[in-house]
């Protein structure tokens, strides 16, 4: 009877203490677990849920009622409760997190990563970031092993320029891994803007204007962009029969533009002039103008990337736009696609397209 009685007792005021931490919420019921680590159980109680429920919450909250989610996440947010994310790692197989390294972080890559952002976020995704320093010098290995100490489960690695271990690294056999880079990769998956695709195509555009070569401004000789670049305008020309002139070299500053301008002002045979950017074509144009010369009457100009609209009001250059953010969508959703079978490999390229503007118009024969 005694044992019964008890048992009674314990249930009623379990029963008791559950309705008073509904009535007074969580925020009271935190007084009385702060000093312990708080468990799921704990917020299910707090909440007035079931603790299938909680789980259900942290681990596919797409399936639990926004009102339903809503009351655990206040009770999570009052008790100060964190998800274990060893524990839920073994469950579940996974981290959740997908690891990114920047070996720079210039031109487009503020947008490709807000596009990584977004593709993570949609798919359930935190991210993990590490970043190549200033004269640091960091491998593909380097990166992943750093990468493959954090709990991620897996790797994009931002690629701007050719590493000592391109073509023999091979990635962790557990993480998928995709490097974005115009180069492919023996062994991983790669995305990349078709740079090479895109100056071929701008290259064409000036040819079919009636100009009979196209003179080319160099990126900074390490920059696998402007390799690639280069790649397209001097195949546009050959598949024409155009022997290509010698291409200027750029720094990607406007001046190298300029510095190269002066010069293509006082060849008579120039016509049109690709930069392998916006800023070093802007120079460009300045230094033909300085010259007494008109663009795009005298010569026409393109330029790379688009961006010279930000900074320029007014500008008449025509330019090859890259979708940087959709870039960093796709090389999310190739890591998420292919967690399951991480040593698959794709090679994905994203074109460009022509802005046009004022910039170029047809060859007038007079010039020569």
């Amino acid at each position: 009877f005694a044992r019964e009685r008890f048992r009674s007792l314990s249930q009623l005021v379990y029963s008791m203490e559950r309705k008073s931490i509904q009535i007074r919420g969580a925020s009271s019921y935190m007084a009385t677990s702060d000093k312990r680590n708080i468990s799921m159980n704990d917020v299910a109680v707090a909440a007035g849920v079931s603790l299938k429920t909680v789980s259900r919450v942290i681990n596919d909250p797409d399936a639990v009622r926004p009102q339903t989610r809503d009351k655990v996440h206040d009770a999570m947010d009052a008790l100060g409760f964190r998800t274990n994310f060893a524990a839920r790692s073994l469950k579940l197989g996974r981290y959740g997190c997908i690891g990114v390294a920047l070996f720079h972080l210039s031109g487009g890559v503020v947008d490709m990563l807000d596009g990584i952002a977004a593709a993570a976020e949609d798919r359930g995704f935190a991210l993990t970031l590490i970043k190549k320093n200033p004269g640091e010098k960091m491998t593909l290995t380097d990166a992943a092993r750093r990468m493959s100490r954090l709990p991620v489960d897996g790797m994009i690695f931002n690629l701007g320029q050719m590493v000592e271990d391109f073509e023999t690294f091979e990635a962790p056999k557990d993480l998928k891994t995709v490097i974005v880079t115009p180069m492919e990769h023996p062994t991983c998956s790669t995305i990349s803007d078709d740079q090479e695709g895109s100056a071929r195509m701008a290259c064409e555009y000036l040819l079919d204007h009636g100009h009979r070569t196209v003179h080319f401004i160099a990126g900074r000789e390490e920059s696998l962009s402007s390799r690639c670049r280069m790649k397209g305008w001097r195949s546009a020309l050959e598949a024409r029969g155009i022997e290509p002139p010698e291409p200027f070299s750029g720094d990607w500053e406007a001046d190298s533009g300029y510095a190269a301008g002066l010069k293509l002002a006082d060849m008579r045979e120039c016509t049109a002039i690709m930069a392998a950017n916006d800023c070093m074509a802007n120079g460009a144009m300045v230094a033909l103008r300085e010259k007494g010369l008109s663009v795009p009457d005298d010569v026409s100009v393109i330029g790379f990337d688009d961006e010279l609209y930000k900074t320029v009001p007014n500008s008449i250059l025509s330019s090859v736009k890259f979708e940087h953010r959709e870039l960093g969508i796709k090389a999310l959703n190739e890591v998420a696609s292919g967690l399951e079978n991480p040593e698959t490999r794709s090679r994905i390229l994203v074109s460009g397209r022509l802005v046009e503007r004022g910039s170029v118009r047809d060859l007038r024969d007079k010039k020569l």
